[in-house]
């Protein structure tokens, strides 16, 4: 009995998944259809973080440590993770100085 109960929660988990990503991918698209100019900047913002992405993916190594050749991680997938985290930690960094900066602009207002 349990395990069916869990079962149909992770089902309906799935689904609610399903639906918010469809939602995710669609209504903005419908909202583009109503004003054009507004993809406009949603195009910029996506090609400044593939921008951002690619020059982590150039600066990261290939290099793949011994431990982590039992998982079948190659040269590509090293490089690829490395393009990520180093990613990550460009965006974070430029989100907490932006909100450094803004508070500190507003102490001074």
């Amino acid at each position: 009995m349990e395990s069916g109960l869990i079962n149909f929660a992770l089902i309906f988990a799935y689904v609610l998944v399903g639906i918010a990503v469809v939602c995710v991918i669609v209504l903005p698209l419908i909202k583009a259809i109503d004003d054009p100019k507004a993809l406009v900047g949603s195009a910029i913002g996506l090609g400044i973080l593939f921008a951002i992405f690619g020059i982590a993916y150039a600066a990261s190594s290939d290099e793949v440590l011994p431990r982590y050749i039992t998982f079948n991680v190659g040269p590509g997938i090293s490089k690829f993770v490395g393009g990520l985290l180093t990613t990550m930690y460009l965006l974070l960094g430029a989100a907490i100085v932006s909100i450094v900066y803004t508070e500190v602009s507003k102490a001074f207002k």
